[in-house]
């Protein structure tokens, strides 16, 4: 599977991966390690909401990505780090239009994990993301 400069691989031994890859193989490139993006906007706000944090989480990265001069289709690797995972499970439809709103179908290897709290005890998510730009 591939959808830009990388190599996605989901060997037919895993089971098949719905919205991730198992192997995220980078082209040549400049690696480009993203600090964790949480659902604050510019101004320091943050919703309430987790897929309204979500979505402006996912909207962070593209910025920082862009920022090193990348697009989504460079990123090889996305941690979702969330507070509430049966949240995130319950909200799994409109999380996944938030992703492709931003992401397109490009799906990197990717994790999602499960915390108490993050830095802001408003946020719900953090994104933390590896881009190689070629």
């Amino acid at each position: 599977m591939t959808d830009g400069p990388h190599r996605n691989i989901n060997p037919d031994t895993l089971p098949p991966p719905t919205g991730f890859s198992h192997v995220t193989v980078p082209a040549p490139g400049t690696t480009v390690y993203l600090a964790g993006q949480t659902g604050h906007r510019a101004d320091g706000s943050i919703d309430d909401d987790l897929v309204r944090q979500f979505d402006q989480a996912c909207a962070n990265v593209i910025e920082a990505v862009r920022a090193a001069g990348g697009g989504a289709e460079h990123l090889a690797r996305l941690l979702i780090y969330v507070t509430d995972v049966a949240g995130y499970r319950s909200q799994r439809k409109e999380i996944g239009e938030a992703y492709r709103r931003h992401f397109g179908s490009h799906y990197p290897a990717m994790a999602l994990l499960g915390t108490t709290e993050l830095v802001d005890p408003a946020a719900r998510v953090e994104l933390v993301a590896v881009a190689v730009v070629p």
